[in-house]
């Protein structure tokens, strides 16, 4: 379009047409619309829509009456509960960013995430007391912290902070003037992923993306009106892949859950009727291996979402004959979760159970508001042949990838360079233009929904006294998805159990992270040194 077109002259963006993409409308529709449809479920507690508004507002009211405003990080070390829900709207309102803390990491990481983050609050959980009270003694600045006294929580009730979330409530208003963000491009949370080397790096997402993310999941997934929603995948994972969001796009109920056990998901589906769940392959694994005693009947039929490493194709079969539905997506923190989609053909119902089991573990197409994807050659970007075949590197750009790196422009630059969001995964393009994960570089390892860097693990191992070399790779698992397999040599005359090794890992890093399995033996090297980590996948496929 030309200076002097005419569709340029008098049609600028005015009051009346225009203001930026942000979740934040979305809870303000459905309190409008559905103000007494039950938004949230959480043991005996029941809120509708117009009561999680309100107490969204008052939370916003309540922060800025600590002096909390634009561009603050709240931090919030929460499980699945009312209170993390409520933090993902009333944390933005004030056009402060949230940084949902992953509840599995150990005080020393906490620690830098708080500084790193600059979190000016805290709302924290009982539960978290002992690993939150390290952090906060480690990071060493000055935050407010808030508790959160859940009656579902069964332990002690331990409190860090001056006041207890319901408390800090009282200090807000229920009709708080919640304010829109002045750019959609504004910084809305703060989500840590770990890196191959070093600290983990801060994922800055926007207002934009995440209400993009909040429309998208529920388009691609087909979601009614008014669906029942399990929260079986964390919250903070990605903002739960903008599911806080997208529930109150579609005005659904959000069943929480403290603790994900098979038992909590047959009682949800038979006494909620919960429609759609998501999670990691370990999710369907609890569905499938639970005992009778903690099953329940159930006459509807129920939607997963799942990603992480594809689930193997008899348990995607098992599942399907158990009443559930799967859907498989591919995404990254980078890319608000889920950005590509393995969208589902009628015709492949003609198909064999293994290979509708083979077609639905591929990753899929891109979402919608994804605007570009391909398989290419990891230095020049050529795009590889549709055939299925050629190894390449999964490339994304568009808006759903994240604004970039806190703090990190170098780790931002590359992982933009050429114009496109480098995933650092391997896979191969299929000639129906659907892309399959083959590998991924820098050796992560995707266990539980959670991403384990080897060379961290290895890091930890090197520290133990009778270990010479080290390297860990991704052993398959059955409930797991992958878990770390440690092959270790020991020094000379030094001694060391299986045991002995994880135990020293779990006492000096999160549990998730340890290896789950450790073999002694000489590793396998190139003639320059190198350790040769796909002998050692190999074996560990074998053990």
């Amino acid at each position: 379009m030309t200076a002097n077109s005419i569709y340029d002259k008098g049609l600028g963006q005015v009051a009346a047409n225009y203001a930026p993409l942000s979740p934040l409308p979305l809870i303000e529709r459905a309190a409008a619309v559905f103000p007494s449809r039950t938004s949230i479920i959480h043991g005996n507690r029941r809120y509708t829509w117009a009561e999680t508004y309100a107490r969204a507002r008052r939370l916003a009211g309540a922060l800025a009456g600590r002096g909390i405003g634009k561009g603050d990080t709240v931090a919030a070390m929460l499980p699945n509960t009312p209170e993390m829900y409520e933090a993902h709207f009333g944390v933005p309102m004030l056009g402060a960013v949230l940084n949902a803390l992953n509840t599995r990491l150990d005080a020393s990481t906490i620690a830098f995430i708080l500084g790193h983050g600059e979190a000016k609050v805290l709302i924290t959980d009982a539960e978290f007391a002992p690993v939150m009270r390290e952090a906060l003694k480690q990071a060493d600045r000055e935050i407010v912290v808030i508790d959160v006294l859940d009656p579902e929580f069964d332990g002690e009730h331990v409190r860090l902070g001056e006041t207890d979330y319901e408390a800090f409530l009282d200090e807000g208003r229920p009709d708080f003037a919640w304010r829109m963000p002045g750019d959609e491009w504004d910084a809305i949370s703060l989500n840590y992923t770990s890196g191959t080397t070093g600290n983990p790096k801060g994922v800055v997402y926007s207002h934009r993306g995440a209400f993009l993310g909040a429309v998208a999941n529920p388009l691609v997934w087909s979601m009614p009106q008014n669906p029942v929603y399990l929260w079986t995948l964390p919250m903070f994972h990605c903002n739960g892949w903008t599911f806080p969001w997208a529930m109150a796009t579609v005005a659904g109920t959000n069943v929480c859950l403290r603790r994900i056990d098979a038992r909590a998901i047959y009682d949800a589906i038979a006494d909620h009727g919960v429609t759609h769940l998501c999670g990691a392959p370990i999710v369907m694994g609890m569905v499938i291996n639970a005992p009778e005693t903690d099953r329940r009947p159930f006459d509807h039929r129920v939607e997963i979402m799942t990603a992480a490493a594809p689930p193997p194709p008899a348990v995607l079969e098992r599942i399907e004959q158990m009443g559930f539905r799967v859907t498989h997506v591919y995404g990254l923190t980078e890319v608000y979760g889920p950005a590509t989609i393995c969208v589902w053909h009628d015709d492949w119902d003609a198909e064999s159970a293994e290979d509708r089991a083979r077609l639905k573990s591929r990753q899929g197409v891109r979402y919608p508001v994804l605007e570009g994807l391909m398989v290419a050659h990891p230095e020049t970007l050529e795009p590889v042949p549709r055939d299925g075949d050629t190894i390449g590197e999964v490339f994304m750009r568009g808006n759903l990838v994240m604004k970039g790196y806190l703090k990190n422009p170098d780790a931002t630059d590359k992982a933009f360079s050429g114009g496109w969001f480098h995933t650092g995964d391997l896979g191969v393009w299929h000639p129906d233009g659907y892309i399959e994960l083959k590998d991924r570089s820098k050796d992560i390892i995707i266990s539980g929904g959670e991403n384990i860097s080897t060379i961290e693990v290895e890091g930890m191992l090197y520290r133990h006294p009778a270990v010479l070399e080290a390297a860990v790779v991704a052993r398959p698992d059955e409930k797991w998805g992958e878990t770390p397999c440690a092959f270790v040599t020991l020094r000379e005359g030094a001694r060391a159990t299986e045991e002995e090794i994880i135990a020293f890992c779990r006492d000096n890093m999160a549990h998730f992270k340890c290896p789950k399995t450790v073999v002694f033996c000489d590793l396998p090297k190139t003639s320059t040194g190198k350790i040769q980590k796909f002998k050692l996948r190999e074996q560990a496929a074998e053990i």
